[in-house]
């Protein structure tokens, strides 16, 4: 396309070049830049042009051009914007999306520049016009339509303009009122709210008060009393009446045009298909609300002059004025563009213009301008970070069946690809401690073990009340964090479950689960020692990439091959996961280019492979979308420029992350509606919204309002006071208005007993790791849960949380009433004696020694006796500075004398369930042996804690 600079006017020449808004007004023809404090203040006699610029996190620049025109803008002035906004396009290189912007129709994404609102003031430029304060303050009535961005319009002061539907503002001299439509939402009054307090802040100085009006409270309220005062009195209100502006046309019928010369001609097809437009020309969609122009990258300057105007008149002719415009380019359609049509391809044959970008930006240098932003930038060179402590603590269990095996340390980050697994891990937040409970999904895995993971999942988190969050994970879609938490991550070919089995048996598969003895090839990759991971990969040649290391082993032969795109760095990952699947084992190393003929017959012989760096996907800005989910049918909205203050307690949102879903479900959500929070996750995925091609098995993670994990809250700016207010939205922004101190959930979560950290640290400390690691050895992570225990447990208590229920090693449902008894107390009191006095052994504080009877054939006595010697001072005076600590958890000790039972016959999902105990505590009728044998320690040890240390050891055990 030829262009020439020379025709582009002064004041739009090197815009663009850096993130952040420019707006110009437009006077006597001639675009006039606008002061940055002036941002936001619109003239309804004035047309404007408004441009945002993106800088992407790849290093790109994205722009949109929005022409905004005043109801009582000329029609020469609103052409002259459309005009400039044509060539402004041009000099950034014909990439940017330009729209349309009426008064009172704007669109959510130029209102969301602007938040919490705009109100445009009467006059403009032409008129001369000049903003003068009035002598008298002038009393306004607003209403207030939107749950996401506000339009605000100025309407009369009369009782008739009120309805019940909508929310109103009446602006007056020393009071601000909301008056909320009994039929308005909660979500609607909360961002009216917001209007409110600009409103506040900008025409009085902060200087009012404030007064809320529900709907029907007629006189009995004082406010409510003094608001109708100024309508002159109370009536009834009349229905609302739709008008032009409530019935716009919003036909679902789409008709494509070609548009040239000023002429507009219908494109006649049984479907609308990306092959209908021709890059040489213009065409119109037109789709009732929105009216499309799309421009082919080989038409003119004037071409796509005439074809905008087209599209204007084409409004103006309809009687549709208040519909928008949105002119796109050809390669870089708008997604809702392309939802249009039945059939887009997933790239498209026009590429980026970065010729003519560099033409235009020379230029512009020669004549002065500086045009860095023109030019792309470099992308970003930083690792992608988890935004998750690696520290803490994971607990693993493998699917068979209808149950979960617990682990053993040395087994939780290796995972077959045909089985299912739960992971439990805890790390410690900025003030509390955090939870992730998540299930991993193998490639090969089979329907049922993904069901019942999930359920399981599920149900942890239920009983932890919601405080974790939640992921769906799947084999080779791993996120960063996944890895982070599992350190050193080892996958499997083949699987160990019955289901897995069961089905290669069934459908005839040969079973290729990973031998120790056979031939393995493992891919070897990640960033450091605290993330890294070894992929077992098809023992062939095809299967190598330069870009990576690899161990390949046959018995107990082992070579090593460094492909020769690596770095020093990648075969250091290479040393240390070869620790980990056969160490102590000589290795033959391999470098690319000359392995050995023996290296080559274990992958069946040489042959071609990939050798070029496998690129990782550009982390690009996330959108967020609000949702509704009923029979099975998903919609969304998309939140543009979004906040912390657009999480809407009452409703679900989606933050895309384009790699990485997140489903937010706020505390005032129905509790039906937040068991479908993975559905809706999944059916996101299912109709790509955003047409990126997500696949279905991208990471899921589910996450309540005011358990944010710091790998979700890195997207806002973000204040955990506001998720741990009482109420709904507007009640809460309305506390916070009136200067209100607002009301918090005090309720803190407590660490789990094996975490020895209060707090986050400003930088992971790294571990360091023996490279002769041994697939024996416990992790320092993954500790003996006693020894994780009994570290905890002898921390300082005084700097916790006093208020907050006792810690957990594991999900646990806590007493509702913990004074209550259990039911069935008077079918226990027949139990043995024998059993009677083991129990006391158990739960009570053993007397002091020279009390203690002492018979020789009593060594669980002894052992108190022991335990009550060699009691020192230094214990003593811990026991006294936590009386208070005592006192507060009186109601979790509270000591009653319970038969035991076994483990196998407590658990929630046991084969044979003790039908008459009580439920919440569960604990309490454990067998001291087989507590001791779940902790791994023994009854000494166990006794030579204090009391109250016991006590919170026992409500450690995992039953649920």
């Amino acid at each position: 396309m030829a262009f020439s600079m020379r025709n582009l006017d002064p004041a739009l020449q090197g815009a663009g070049q850096k993130g952040g808004i420019e707006i110009w007004r437009i006077e006597s023809f001639k675009p006039v830049p606008i002061p940055k404090d002036s941002y936001g203040k619109f003239f309804t006699g004035d047309s404007y042009i408004v441009l945002k610029t993106t800088a992407s996190k790849s290093g790109a620049l994205h722009h949109d051009i929005h022409y905004w025109l005043g109801k009582d803008t000329s029609q020469d002035e609103a052409g002259a914007a459309a005009v400039m906004t044509v060539e402004l396009d041009a000099a950034l290189g014909g990439r940017a999306v330009q729209y349309r912007e009426v008064q009172g129709h704007e669109t959510e994404k130029f209102l969301s520049y602007f938040k919490p609102c705009i109100i445009p003031q009467e006059g403009g430029a032409a008129s001369g016009f000049k903003h003068v304060e009035p002598e008298e303050y002038q009393t306004r009535l607003y209403v207030c339509k939107g749950k996401h961005v506000v339009h605000v319009k100025e309407v009369p002061f009369a009782r008739s303009t009120l309805n019940h539907d909508d929310v109103f503002i009446l602006d007056t001299q020393s009071k601000i009122f909301q008056f909320n439509g009994s039929n308005s939402s909660i979500q609607e009054r909360a961002k009216a709210l917001e209007v409110v307090q600009y409103i506040k802040d900008t025409y009085h100085d902060g200087k009012c008060d404030i007064a809320a009006v529900e709907d029907g409270k007629l006189m009995a309220d004082a406010e409510a009393g003094e608001f109708w005062g100024l309508f002159g009195g109370f009536a009834p209100l009349p229905r609302k009446t739709a008008n032009n502006e409530d019935t716009a046309d919003g036909s679902d019928e789409i008709q494509l045009s070609s548009a040239e010369k000023g002429q507009v001609e219908p494109v006649e097809a049984e479907s609308l298909q990306r092959e209908l437009l021709d890059t040489n020309k213009c065409y119109i969609l037109d789709c009732g609300l929105e009216l499309f122009v799309w421009m082919g990258r080989s038409t003119s300057v004037n071409q796509r002059k005439s074809a905008s105007e087209s599209a204007e008149e084409l409004l103006r002719s309809s009687g549709r004025p208040q519909s928008h415009i949105i002119r796109v380019m050809e390669g870089f359609e708008t997604v809702m563009f392309r939802s249009k049509f039945d059939s887009w391809p997933e790239t498209s044959n026009a590429a980026p213009s970065e010729q003519g970008r560099g033409r235009v930006a020379a230029l512009l240098q020669r004549q002065g301008v500086d045009v860095k932003g023109l030019i792309k930038t470099s992308p970003s060179k930083d690792e992608t970070q988890p935004h998750i402590d690696g520290t803490g603590n994971i607990q693993v269990w493998h699917i068979n069946g209808e149950e979960k095996i617990l682990l053993q340390a040395a087994e939780q980050s290796k995972f077959y690809s045909g089985d299912c697994y739960i992971f439990q891990y805890s790390y410690p937040g900025e003030d509390r401690e955090e939870y992730l409970v998540g299930t991993w999904f193998g490639k090969q895995s089979v329907e049922e073990d993904r069901a019942v993971a999930v359920s399981m999942a599920s149900k942890m988190v239920e009983s932890m009340k919601f405080m974790p969050a939640q992921a769906r994970i799947y084999e080779g879609k791993e996120p960063i964090q996944f890895f982070v938490i599992m350190q050193s991550f080892i996958t499997l070919k083949g699987g160990i479950s019955d289901a897995f089995k069961k089905y290669i048996a069934e459908n005839e598969i040969p079973d290729n689960t990973y031998d120790e003895e056979g031939i393995a090839l493992f891919r070897i990759q990640g960033s450091g020692p605290e993330n890294m991971q070894a992929i077992q990969t098809d023992p062939v040649a095809s299967g190598l990439n330069s870009s990576h290391c690899y161990i390949l082993h046959s018995g107990s032969t082992v070579f090593t091959w460094c492909g020769n795109l690596t770095s020093s760095d990648d075969q250091e990952l290479m040393e240390r996961m070869l620790d980990l699947i056969k160490p102590n084992v000589p290795t033959k190393l391999q470098k690319e280019g000359s392995e050995s003929e023996q290296f080559w017959e274990l992958l069946s012989g040489k042959t071609e492979y990939p050798s070029q760096m496998i690129k990782k996907k550009a982390e690009n800005d996330p959108h967020l979308f609000s949702c509704t989910f009923s029979n099975e049918n998903l919609k969304v909205t998309e939140i543009f420029n979004f906040t912390q203050d657009d999480l809407m307690t009452e409703d679900i949102f989606i933050l895309d992350c384009h790699t990485e879903i997140f489903i937010w479900v706020g505390q005032q959500v129905d509790p039906e509606k937040k068991t479908q929070a993975l559905a809706i996750g999944e059916k996101f995925l299912e109709h790509d919204f955003l047409l990126e091609k997500l696949p279905h098995e991208a990471p899921i993670y589910i996450v309540t309002e005011g358990n944010e994990p710091p790998f979700f809250t890195r997207f806002f700016t973000w204040d955990s006071s506001k998720s741990a207010m009482h109420g709904n939205s507007f009640q809460r922004k309305l506390a916070i208005l009136k200067n209100q101190k607002p009301v918090l959930d005090k309720k803190k979560r407590r660490g789990p007993v094996f975490s020895s950290r209060s707090s986050v640290p400003d930088k992971p400390q790294a571990r360091s790791r023996s490279v002769s690691f041994s697939p024996d050895r416990v992790r320092m992570r993954g500790r003996s849960p006693a020894f994780n225990a009994l570290a905890a447990n002898f921390e300082n208590p005084s700097a916790r949380n006093l208020s907050t229920p006792p810690p957990m090693v594991s999900p646990m449902v806590r007493k509702l009433y913990p004074k209550s008894i259990a039911p069935v107390l008077g079918k226990l009191a027949s139990t043995s004696s024998a059993i009677a006095a083991r129990t006391a052994l158990f739960e009570k504080t053993p007397p002091p020694i020279q009390e203690q009877p002492t018979e020789p054939g009593s060594s669980e006595v002894q052992m108190e006796a022991e335990n009550a010697t060699t009691e020192t001072e230094e214990t003593k005076g811990e026991k006294e500075s936590n009386q208070d600590d005592v006192k507060g958890e009186e109601e979790t000790e509270e000591e009653i004398d319970l038969p035991t039972f076994p483990y196998e016959r407590l658990t929630t999902n046991s084969e044979d369930p003790l039908p008459d105990i009580d439920v919440t505590k569960r604990e309490a009728y454990l067998s001291l042996e087989d507590f001791t044998e779940k902790f791994e320690m023994t009854k000494k040890e166990f006794y030579k804690l204090p009391k109250w240390k016991q006590n919170k050891l026992k409500m450690s055990v995992y039953l649920f």
